[in-house]
């Protein structure tokens, strides 16, 4: 679908004062419009509607005879864990089924290392006097939330299109006991949309460490989330680590709350059967069993991976045209100027825009007195602080396609304001 020129000049070429006043224009409007978060909207949570109504009165038995009703099946229904094994690419003896929230078991992994330590560590990590860990940038705010709630030190690490700076990884791996793993998002990467090659992650599994507990921190939540072209290939982490020789250096995790029900979805752990003996030791102080019965509706709704996979094609006609909607109007706007750059991504449910350094900041205080949210800038690096104030974050799944467009026409306005004002 073709949209008609705007009747004024693109922001990129605009002077200050036809800036100021499409600006005051759209803070006339009174809009309200929120970008902040990567959410689904109702359109995407309405197709599993039917995990609602699946199960009967009289259905509430697994495959082996299991009361799901009842207590019990601390790592989860077999026929779950096959379920999710072929989505994760794994085994069904290496995941674990635990709740909706991915993060939470994150969290609850990452808290166990600190208090306990991991297999083949030397100890709890904060016993130890320093714990780094690496982050790749621009990267997810809540992983780096989760490090600066523990103390532990993070170091931002450049990504390079196809997964982090594996030069710098490796020195820093190798050269640092203190440096204790790195957290990573593969496959259409948070915020960037980039995808890991295969070298990288050969590289991740294979990399000389000189922590005997360097951990990966695998977070695979954009695994089936292409935008129309199918999903995009990945190389599987943890039989990487295993041919390395380094078979519990992995951790897998991912969800279905971008698949499902964002509030009532199946989150999974995956790792060596040493690693998932360890974590259901200490899973098992903190319950005496998941949410079966959600298990067993995500199985009787899903039947298989084919259904995941005809599932998120429905996904991908409800979001491609909101992801498209964000580059024609950027294109139009600022396409041809050095105002800023924005990935293209195939997946996942963000637009990574650069601005000139020193801007960013500028264009999302602009942005919010047009009304529109974005989220905060430096918020796509470790201690919120980006050091040349330039990402910012597009998560174009919510709106309406209609109000991505108006959102991005102000983005793109106050980015060439911002711009103006400092040239002024």
């Amino acid at each position: 679908m073709t949209h008609p020129s705007p009747p004024f000049a693109p922001a990129a070429a605009a002077d200050l004062r036809i800036l100021r006043e499409r600006y005051d224009g759209f803070v006339r409007r009174g809009l309200n419009l929120d970008m902040t978060r990567g959410k689904p909207c109702a359109e995407q949570l309405e197709l599993a509607g039917g995990l609602l109504e699946v199960l009967s009165r009289s259905d509430y038995r697994a495959q082996d005879g299991t009361d799901c009703r009842n207590y019990g099946g601390l790592d989860g229904l077999p026929e779950a864990k096959a379920l999710f094994a072929a989505l994760a690419g794994v085994r069904p003896e290496e995941i674990l089924i635990g709740g909706n929230s991915s993060l939470n078991l994150m969290h609850d992994v990452m808290t166990w290392a600190w208090l306990f330590g991991v297999p083949d560590g030397d100890g709890p990590w904060h016993r130890q006097p320093h714990v780094k860990f690496l982050c790749p940038v621009p990267g997810y705010d809540r992983h780096f939330a989760i490090c600066e709630h523990l103390g532990i030190e993070m170091i931002p690490v450049e990504l390079r299109g196809n997964g982090p700076d594996m030069d710098t990884v490796e020195r820093l791996a190798a050269s640092d006991g203190t440096v204790k793993g790195i957290w990573c998002v593969p496959k259409y990467s948070n915020p960037t949309g980039e995808i890991y090659a295969p070298e990288t992650v050969e590289r991740l599994a294979g990399l000389p460490a000189r922590a005997p507990d360097f951990r990966i921190f695998w977070d695979n939540a954009y695994a089936v989330h292409h935008l129309g072209g199918g999903a995009a290939a990945l190389s599987e982490l943890l039989s990487a680590c295993r041919r390395a020789g380094n078979p519990e250096r992995a951790l897998l995790f991912g969800s279905t709350s971008k698949i499902s029900l964002a509030g009532g979805g199946i989150a999974f752990l995956a790792g060596s059967p040493r690693t998932l003996d360890w974590a259901r030791r200490h899973l098992g102080f903190q319950t005496i069993g998941p949410d079966k019965l959600n298990q067993l509706r995500h199985v009787r709704f899903f039947r298989d991976l084919a259904g995941i996979e005809a599932h998120m094609e429905r996904h991908a006609a409800i979001l491609k045209p909101k992801f498209d909607a964000v580059q024609e109007v950027l294109a139009a706007e600022l396409g041809g100027g050095d105002l800023a750059v924005w990935t293209r991504p195939q997946g996942g449910y963000f637009v990574s825009l650069d601005t000139r350094p020193g801007r960013a900041r500028r264009v999302v205080e602009l942005a919010a007195g047009a009304g529109v949210r974005l989220t905060p800038a430096g918020s796509t690096f470790p201690y919120r602080r980006d050091p040349l104030d330039r990402n910012i974050r597009i998560a174009p799944s919510f709106p309406s396609v209609a109000e991505i467009r108006t959102a991005m026409e102000v983005v793109a306005v106050c980015i060439a304001l911002a711009e103006r004002e400092s040239a002024a």
